[in-house]
């Protein structure tokens, strides 16, 4: 079998791997689009926060937290060691008591079957500041060991990388999909067809103008992110943990000194690249208000990224009715960073035959209008 992915970011970049992994032959396509979501995003996997409640939805994300330690341990075995990850921990905090105690009452009851989130913890603030001193002097925190940090560029490129030793083949271009009967044929930016029994897509934002020709109506668009990169000069922030804030907003360190603090959530932004000033202003705000110690930090970048927003906050997972050959992976919106390594696998299961880990039915794709 021959599977060609379209789209190299972590989902696809997941199912290239464990395909490879299966001896599967498998050819990677990617245009290096500004603004992947893969690119810009600062991932965090700590899904026992979330204030989402939907059972089946937070089935599959708390899934993918569980898959990495797993992901993690064979990408070194294969030599991968630039992976971007980290499990640094989460600091939960709010601003308003009765919230504050609601996450608390979440989390616990969620990590009583989540070994891996480790042992949850009620800090005071001075504990709290300890661990991440920026963090205001008045906010108790909600610990919870397992949570972890992802640079998304590095581990989607040791995926790929991983993939490519055990025999994929990958190349940067711009396809076309066409239909032939009920099989989608690819072609490349000569027009030249690239050969496949089977064909993912995993385009994210971009997945709607590559299926358009094929009569799908695809429900995914564009949702703006804008994030916020700062540097503290000489200090160490390798191991502070990631804070979460119960609004939209988030904050995690890196290895370099660096702070990140995310992120807008535009909708009908369409492909806007540009830094605004009510973007900048809206996730600084958020953020020195809960982390004033970053004040004088040096704002070094700001990022932007299209997450792919689906109509609900469900993935879009499975084969295409319709269409013999044709996989999609698209959807994941903000939860893409947790979910995406665990769904990426799953759709390797999909198209091999073989039984998925959760069921998918409510996640299949929509067939041709």
């Amino acid at each position: 079998m021959r599977v060609l992915i379209i789209g190299a970011g972590i989902l696809g970049a997941s199912a290239a791997y464990h395909l490879a992994s299966q001896g599967v032959e498998v050819e990677i396509v990617d245009e290096a689009h500004q603004g992947k979501a893969t690119m810009a995003g600062a991932g965090i996997v700590c899904p026992w926060a979330t204030k989402a409640d939907e059972p089946d939805w937070y089935r599959m994300y708390a899934a993918g937290a569980r898959f990495y330690d797993g992901l993690i341990e064979g990408l070194k075995a294969k030599g991968e060691t630039d992976l971007g990850y980290g499990k640094v921990g989460a600091l939960v905090v709010a601003e308003d008591r009765a919230e504050f105690d609601a996450a608390a009452e979440r989390v616990a009851r969620r990590v009583k079957d989540a070994p891996e989130a480790g042992t949850v913890r009620h800090l005071t603030p001075a504990e709290a500041r300890t661990l991440f001193p920026p963090l205001r002097e008045d906010l108790d925190a909600i610990h919870i060991p397992g949570a972890a940090r992802v640079d998304a560029r590095l581990l989607s490129a040791a995926m790929v990388r991983a993939a490519v030793a055990m025999g994929a083949k990958f190349r940067s271009d711009y396809v076309t999909l066409k239909l032939d009967g009920d099989r989608a044929r690819c072609l490349d930016s000569n027009g030249t067809e690239i050969a496949a029994d089977e064909i993912i897509v995993t385009a994210g934002a971009w997945a709607s103008q590559i299926l358009r020709p094929l009569g799908l109506d695809h429900p995914v668009v564009p949702q703006k992110g804008q994030i916020v990169h700062l540097r503290l000069p000489g200090v160490a922030t390798a191991k502070w943990p990631v804070v979460l804030p119960m609004s939209s907003h988030y904050m995690l360190a890196f290895d370099d000194s660096r702070v990140v603090i995310g992120a807008t959530r535009e909708n009908n932004s369409g492909f806007d690249y540009r830094v605004t000033a009510a973007g900048e202003y809206e996730v600084l705000g958020a953020g020195l208000n809960i982390a004033p110690g970053l004040a004088n930090a040096t704002l070094i970048e700001t990022r932007i990224g299209f997450r792919p927003a689906g109509e609900t906050m469900n993935p879009i997972l499975g084969r295409v009715p319709g269409i013999a050959n044709l996989t999609l992976g698209n959807g994941l919106g903000a939860g893409g960073l947790t979910i995406g390594p665990f769904a990426g696998a799953q759709l390797a299961r999909v198209v091999t035959g073989q039984a998925t880990d959760i069921p998918l039915d409510r996640y299949a794709p929509q067939g041709r209008g």
